[in-house]
């Protein structure tokens, strides 16, 4: 199959035929990505909203593995999952380093939540730790959908000094929040 580069018109658009291919497929024209790869994350944090009520879903969230996007839909055997890894390869630079960038973002401060909680005795700092952690990363799917529907002029990323997930960690683990 032909890059989206090769049949783009002069003016930047997707072919029409292409583009009627990536919507039935459920990935935007425009940026070649799939919202659905979004229910990765979306699972996690709705088990973080869960552990401050239910203390046993701590150990669902803790069973949670990141997912690379074409690992995600080979994964859960998406009808058109060749042609959404394809498009994936072949979008934007600029949009795949944002979109990358930001999962990677999110993964990051599950998996240092997840370690934390491990490593918590208490469920009262289990759940202080999902809670926080929720309020980071859903902000920050939403900015990923921003992206995979092309409205790239979203809220820029908190700069690391602002929110650094591991400091903030260590900050709950030794009881400081």
């Amino acid at each position: 199959m032909q890059s989206d580069r090769t049949l783009s018109r002069p003016n930047g658009a997707v072919d029409p035929a292409r583009a009627a291919l990536l919507r039935a497929a459920n990935i935007n024209p425009r940026t070649g990505l799939a919202t659905d790869y979004l229910n990765h994350f979306n699972e996690a944090v709705m088990l973080l909203e869960m552990i401050p009520d239910i203390p046993e879903c701590a150990e669902d969230f803790l069973a949670w593995k990141p997912l690379s996007y074409a690992e995600h839909f080979t994964a859960t055997n998406f009808k058109a999952r060749d042609l959404v890894i394809e498009a994936y390869g072949q979008a934007d630079p600029d949009i795949r380093v944002r979109f990358d960038h930001l999962t990677k973002t999110m993964t990051d401060i599950l998996l240092a939540v997840g370690a934390a909680m491990q490593e918590a005795t208490q469920d009262k700092t289990r759940a202080r730790l999902a809670e926080q952690a929720a309020g980071w990363v859903k902000p920050l799917v939403a900015q990923v959908g921003g992206i995979i529907n092309g409205d790239i002029e979203i809220d820029p990323i908190p700069d690391q000094a602002e929110v650094d997930p591991v400091d903030a960690v260590d900050v709950i683990m030794s009881g400081g929040l």
